[in-house]
């Protein structure tokens, strides 16, 4: 049979079109090469914990259409993403920065007292910007210091920033950093958005939603049947990297990626919460995610004798490797334009998700996305 769409990759914005489609009477058939559908939300379960394989996916929106969407699939649980720094002073902050954050920086109690010292570290860093002739800060060091001070950039945010970049903060655009979240209350809630959760049971439940009534084909590769898929559907739903579809005809995009080093131990509590950011030069490891705190809250933490963690090291992408994070620099904005001109001209094609359209999109956005690309088709 000739399918309506053929959707390469059971990702979010792939299973979620899938879904769409179903749903309207449409055919579907679904590839992906790997191995198991959800693409990056994919949950391994090890040792009875639903381990994210692919990093912590945190759901948060404050779309109600979008959170009634998911929660008709499978509902979700209220876990909030509260993460802890683990600093080279050898303390422990509360993220994201927050009256907390200060009482342990600083010791201030106030909200004015607080405002006073980052007024403080504040003027100290434009006036140095200033002496020197500068308008605008240059790179994000630059700009983290007018907007956070010297204590919290050098203790919170210069070695995370550069380990996750692999590249010096001054060498970095300011952008990346231009509007930094700062609270003068004591909430460790890292989202500001209505709606938070993780889906009860998994992710894997909520893909396996999304694609009931498509025909899903694992360890398919797309350039395998690329010249004859218009045998096989009427339209293309493409959620793979935008540079791979053309072949790499304009130059290959970069990416930045993450390794992970996934341990089970016997112990029922590592680190005590889900999320612990490594701070520091000589942590090789940006974070610690430990899996079980996603879904399991309180004493009820206790009732499995083990935990999982995983640690996560950002590197530099190379062929073959999974990428995860646009490098949003000058050439490759660019660049990546010129591709989103070429995909324009495609007929019967969808470039839809993360890597298709070269931009980093959390989850709601991606099934937000997926809707406008249904009502657009």
């Amino acid at each position: 049979m000739k399918y309506d769409y053929l959707i390469v990759g059971a990702g979010l914005f792939g299973a979620t079109f899938a879904f769409l489609a179903t749903q309207a009477g449409k055919n579907c058939l679904v590839i992906d090469k790997r191995p198991h559908i959800g693409g990056n939300v994919y949950c391994e379960k090890i040792d009875g914990i639903n381990v994210h394989k692919y990093g912590a996916h945190i759901f948060h929106t404050s779309n109600k259409q979008i959170w009634d969407f998911v929660n008709d699939i499978v509902p979700f649980n209220r876990y909030t993403n509260c993460p802890v720094a683990s600093a080279p002073d050898g303390k422990l902050y509360n993220l994201p920065f927050n009256m907390n954050t200060f009482y342990q920086m600083w010791g201030v109690k106030t909200p004015m007292e607080a405002m006073a010292k980052l007024e403080e570290q504040r003027k100290e860093a434009i006036d140095k910007i200033k002496a020197d002739g500068i308008a605008e800060p240059r790179n994000l060091e630059e700009q983290a210091l007018c907007l956070i001070g010297k204590d919290i950039y050098e203790n919170l945010i210069k070695h995370y920033t550069e380990k996750q970049w692999g590249r010096p903060c001054t060498e970095l655009p300011a952008f990346i950093i231009r509007r930094l979240p700062v609270r003068l209350t004591f909430d460790n809630n890292y989202f500001n958005d209505t709606y938070q959760g993780i889906p009860i049971g998994g992710y894997n439940i909520l893909i396996e939603g999304l694609l009931k009534g498509s025909v899903i084909k694992l360890g398919v590769d797309f350039k395998d049947i690329k010249e004859n898929w218009k045998e096989i559907a009427n339209k293309l739903v493409f959620t793979g990297p935008i540079d791979e579809f053309f072949d790499f005809k304009l130059g290959r995009l970069d990416w930045r990626t993450v390794r992970f080093e996934t341990v089970c131990i016997d112990s029922p509590n590592y680190q005590g919460n889900a999320v612990v950011n490594y701070t520091g030069p000589s942590t090789p490891w940006t974070r610690i995610i430990e899996h079980k705190h996603f879904e399991s809250f309180g004493d009820s933490v206790y009732q499995n004798p083990k935990t999982v963690i995983s640690r996560e090291y950002s590197t530099e992408f190379q062929p073959g490797m999974e990428p995860y994070y646009p490098v949003n620099d000058e050439r490759n904005n660019n660049l990546a334009e010129e591709y989103r001109q070429l995909a324009a001209k495609e007929d019967d094609v969808i470039f839809g998700g993360r890597l298709a359209e070269y931009k980093y999109y959390d989850m709601a956005p991606v099934i937000a996305k997926a809707f406008e690309a249904w009502k657009s088709r």
